[in-house]
Formats: C-alpha cells, sequence, structure tokens
C-alpha cells in the first residue's frame, strides 16, 4: 500500500472514533428518540351559570345592647352589697342599699308637719279643702253678717229721721270692718292649705329619698362591675355599678367604602367568632351609620343577635359575612377546579385530549363552587381532578 492510500484510510479510522465522542458530548445517540408524555386522567365538569348570594365581609366587635352606670340618687353609708360580678339581675333587683336612719327620720318629720296642717284646717284623710267649711272662716262670716244686718236696719231708721248721721257712719265702719276681717279669714285659710300641699310635696320627696337608699338594676342583665364595698361613704351622683343587657347583643361592624349602597336595614348578617370555632351565628342589621369614619373610610353598621344562653360575651372579635339584598347570574365551577398559587387562580379548559391554562379572576365561595367573574364562559369544560399537575397543552385522557 503506498503511503496516499495509508493516510487516507488512518483518516477516515480517526473519524470513525472521534464520531461517537462528540455525540456523547451533545448528549445524544444516533438513535436517540423524543419520550413520550403519558396522558394525565381527569375528570372534567362544565361551568354553569346560576344565581348566587353575594356577601359582604366585614369585621367587628360584640356589644352589649344596653350598659348603664348606675349611681346613688342620695349620699350615705353601704351597709349592703347583695350582687358581685357577673350576677344577673332583673329590672328592679337590689344592688347596693345604704344607711336609711337619717332619712327614715326626715320622712317621719315631714309626715308630722303635713298631719299638724291638716288637722288645723279640720281635714281628715281623703277630705277636700273647702274654706267656707273653716272654724275662722264661719266665725268671720257670721260677724260680718250681723254687721251687716245692723247697718241695713240703721239705714232705713236714717231715713225714717230715727238715729242722727255719726251713728249710721259708726255703723257703716263697724260693716266694713267685718267685711274684710271675713276676706281675711278666707285669705288666710287658703294660705294655710297652699302650705299643706308644701309639707305633703315635702313628704313625697323625704319617702323618694328614703328608697332611694337602695339602688337598683335599671333593667334585665348582668352585674359588669360592683364599684363599692360595705362601710364606703358615697354621695349624690357617685358610680356605684355597672349594669349590660347582653340578650341581645349588637355587632359593630365596619363596612369598606365602596359596599355601602349595597348595605340595607334588615339584611341578614352572619358571624364568627374565635371562642366557638366552626359555629355560625346570625342577626340583621339595625341601624346604619349616617356618616363615614373620615380615617378609614368606612360605613359603621350594626347588627342585633339573640343571645339566650349568654354565650356570646361583649368584646369579642366578630368575622362576618352581610348578604347582599339581590341576587344576580354568575359563572360558577367546582371549588376542585380551582388552582390559586402565589395569589393567582388558574383553571384549565378541556379541548380535545389536551387542557388550555386559563388565569381568571374568582369572587363569591357558595358551598362548594367558585364564581369566576373573568376569563371564563358558561358551557366549557374544565378540570377538577389532578389539577395540581396540569399544565398548559398537557395531554389529558
Amino acid at each position: 500500500m503506498n503511503r496516499l492510500a495509508s493516510g487516507t484510510l488512518l483518516a477516515l479510522l480517526a473519524g470513525v472514533m472521534l464520531w461517537p465522542a462528540c455525540s456523547a458530548a451533545d448528549g445524544k445517540t444516533p438513535d436517540a428518540v423524543a419520550p413520550v408524555t403519558a396522558p394525565i386522567a381527569i375528570a372534567a365538569a362544565p361551568a354553569t351559570e346560576r344565581a348566587i348570594a353575594r356577601f359582604i365581609h366585614a369585621t367587628g366587635s360584640l356589644m352589649a345592647e344596653d350598659q348603664a352606670d348606675v349611681a346613688a340618687e342620695t349620699a350615705g353609708r353601704v351597709v349592703a352589697t347583695p350582687i358581685e360580678r357577673g350576677t344577673a339581675v332583673s329590672q328592679g333587683t337590689e344592688l347596693i342599699r345604704l344607711s336609711a336612719s337619717e332619712t327614715e327620720a326626715q320622712a317621719e318629720e315631714a309626715e308630722a308637719n303635713a298631719a299638724q296642717i291638716a288637722a288645723r284646717l279640720g281635714l281628715s284623710s281623703g277630705s277636700e279643702f273647702d274654706a267656707s267649711l273653716m272654724p275662722e272662716v264661719q266665725n268671720a262670716r257670721a260677724s260680718f253678717e250681723l254687721a251687716q244686718n245692723e247697718f241695713n236696719r240703721i239705714k232705713s231708721l236714717l231715713d225714717e229721721r230715727v238715729v242722727s248721721q255719726s251713728e249710721f257712719d259708726q255703723r257703716r265702719t263697724q260693716m266694713e270692718a267685718a267685711r274684710q276681717h271675713y276676706e281675711a279669714a278666707k285669705n288666710g285659710a287658703a294660705q294655710q292649705y297652699q302650705a299643706l300641699l308644701g309639707a305633703r310635696a315635702r313628704v313625697v320627696l323625704a319617702h323618694n329619698a328614703l328608697a332611694d337608699t337602695v339602688v337598683r338594676a335599671p333593667f334585665n342583665g348582668l352585674v359588669a362591675e360592683r364599684l363599692v364595698s360595705v362601710g364606703d361613704y358615697v354621695t349624690k351622683g357617685m358610680k356605684v355599678a355597672v349594669v349590660v343587657r347582653v340578650n341581645p347583643l349588637r355587632v359593630q361592624l365596619t363596612v369598606p367604602e365602596q359596599f355601602v349602597s349595597a348595605v340595607s336595614i334588615g339584611a341578614p348578617v352572619s358571624f364568627q367568632v374565635d371562642a366557638y370555632p366552626g359555629r355560625e351565628f346570625t342577626g340583621k342589621v339595625r341601624y346604619l351609620s349616617p356618616t363615614l369614619e373620615a380615617n378609614q373610610r368606612a360605613l359603621i353598621v350594626e347588627a342585633v343577635v339573640l343571645n339566650p344562653g349568654n354565650e356570646l360575651k361583649p368584646g369579642l372579635f366578630a368575622t362576618a359575612r352581610i348578604e347582599q339584598p339581590a341576587r344576580s347570574p354568575g359563572v360558577v365551577v367546582p371549588a376542585a377546579a380551582v388552582h390559586t398559587t402565589g395569589g393567582t387562580s388558574r383553571v384549565y379548559v378541556v379541548a380535545g385530549d389536551h387542557v388550555e391554562e386559563r388565569i381568571v379572576t374568582v369572587g363569591a365561595t357558595v358551598d362548594a363552587v367558585v364564581e369566576v367573574t373573568n376569563g371564563l364562559e358558561s358551557g366549557e369544560q374544565v378540570a377538577t381532578e389532578n389539577v395540581s399537575q396540569l399544565f398548559d397543552g398537557a395531554k389529558v385522557s
């Protein structure tokens, strides 16, 4: 073999040896075949359109229906405190009792003064006042009538020239004096009767002061605080206890500005509290604030909820839903069809043997379905199984 032929053969052998190495470096083999992905098994359900009950989500706190800072109506020393914090009370239940010795004495004095004036006027219990029946008035009237008769007799004698003018003038003066005495007696009796009315009013005040030595509950509820103890001296107007009404309760909620027009009186409200996980309580909107809270741009809404067992307590934090008055149609899919990651929600629409990824906007969740407000049409089939394994264009079966 000549030298040229030998070189050509060596070059061919070297190329054959280098070709596998280069192929291996590229990660390919001469007979490599692209792998085939197996279809992902799914279940599918259609997106449907239905009327949806829409809710406004809000947070707030439970409040007592009524709260009264009960104060003493009179001054005195505390002699009894029959209630403690948490005691259930009815309207009129005794909360605090003050010493009544001084007020009892004042009431007895007022009664004695009234009885004295009534006896002076000759009035018995239940009788009505008549000034003409008073002894002083009757005596004055009798004197006046006597003087008047004497004057009339003297007047007739004067006409006949039997008596002198001076005697006539004397009788006339006596009659006028008797008349004025009679009028004064009637005025005196009326003044005494007014004094009797004043004395009776003081009797009423004294008995009210005596009743005020017992501080009573203003309504049915629970004692939230007792602020005095036996031996304390209280003054008029001093707060001695706090009573709250906890059935029903009020739920005070803060509603964002954009939902103000959707809230109405009587709207149903459901809420939950951390103290009773999984339990739902219901009520109705009773009050809407006439103005927005300027610092929050939110509306204050109050709902009333029954609390017959006193389970709910004022101050509990509540997470609530307020049902909007009108139901409107919306496109819904099973909750399992929506896959949310990183705040982005996706559904996978079945298109033949593969799926197409759709970025969607979700709305309300009702029972086991989710409203899709954007990105999906009613009637389209969406995957509801193995959704987390799907991707755009994935083969499915």
